[in-house]
């Protein structure tokens, strides 16, 4: 099983130094560089070009690469490199896959919030006064908070004219492109603009994969959390992501009480689905992503089942 779930690939990424001097002038040089590549025995040559098509740079005339290694690691979606589907690459005939967790009575997904009560309302014994012999159904009644297992937040969550439930429109929710944000083994815990700016997020579903999800119903769960920063919501906000999502507690720094993400996102009428999971088995892009929402007046926030289809 590798890191993407079900896929059975393994997946490499090269590391390197490099120095690129330019036709017109000038040189760059970098130092621990990292891009995906497309196997184990790639060549320099072929390194080098995805470097340089990563950084989306002109006019180079050298460039030489030291300290390469190449190891297995789950691709970013290096610019021009092997994951690189395009933000509109159809994903028709791709298999589908739960990125949401499984309701179940009494879980906890907030420390201090009420899991979900489930209980019958109607047994299958007693409903069989009602109806011909041999034949009963079950009603069951559920009791929950909006904020249970994967669940999405519309405008109405933070603001009290801002859409609800019902006027979320599919177009915001539906086969959005999925482009992933893999900060899983990052050193720190804040999301910024950093791990965004090479990203095209026009319309897109931003999926911040951070495999906080590992340790979702555990204590561990708020620990080391990874969330969202100002300067991130805000540079989604103003370069149209259509909908947010993260595998964490929160989307938000939890100990910033102005919550700066949900107010910068859903203030531009940006969903935002939290405690997702699954997300290691969706590659950097190409492909769709659905959570919608039942359409339920004057309430902001309920569990949603969240899934994606993989590209064919």
């Amino acid at each position: 099983m590798t890191a993407f779930g079900q896929r059975s690939m393994t997946e490499y990424r090269a590391s390197f130094d490099a120095v690129i001097s330019f036709s017109n002038g000038g040189d760059l040089t970098a130092h621990g560089f990292r891009v995906d590549v497309p196997s184990a025995d790639v060549g320099e040559a072929e390194i080098a070009a995805l470097f340089v098509a990563s950084l989306g740079l002109l006019m180079t005339d050298t460039v030489e690469l030291g300290n390469v290694e190449v190891f297995a690691e789950p691709h970013k979606g290096t610019r021009g490199g092997p994951s690189d589907r395009g933000r509109d690459t159809p994903a028709a005939g791709g298999r589908l896959v739960e990125l949401n967790h499984v309701i179940r009575a009494g879980m906890v997904t907030y420390p201090g919030l009420p899991g979900p009560a489930i209980a019958p309302y109607l047994t299958r014994e007693a409903s069989r006064d009602h109806y011909a012999p041999g034949t009963e159904f079950a009603i069951d009644e559920l009791t929950l908070v909006g904020n249970t297992a994967t669940y999405l937040d519309a405008p109405y969550h933070r603001y009290p004219d801002g859409a609800d439930l019902s006027s979320i429109p599919l177009t915001r929710t539906v086969g959005l492109p999925a482009v992933v944000v893999r900060v899983t083994g990052a050193g720190h815990h804040a999301i910024d603009v950093g791990a965004l700016a090479a990203l095209d997020v026009r319309g897109a579903a931003v999926l911040l994969h951070t495999g906080d999800d590992a340790r979702f119903g555990s204590p561990a769960y708020a620990e080391g959390r990874h969330f969202l920063t100002r300067a991130g919501a805000e540079w989604l906000a103003a370069h149209g992501a259509a909908l947010v999502g993260i595998d964490a507690l929160n989307i938000d720094d939890i100990d910033d009480g102005s919550r700066p993400a949900h107010t910068l996102l859903l203030a531009a009428g940006i969903p935002v689905v939290e405690h997702l999971t699954g997300l290691g088995q969706l590659p950097p892009s190409g492909a769709r992503f659905t959570a919608v929402p039942l359409r339920i007046e004057g309430f902001g926030t309920i569990p949603v089942r969240a899934f994606a289809r993989l590209p064919g």
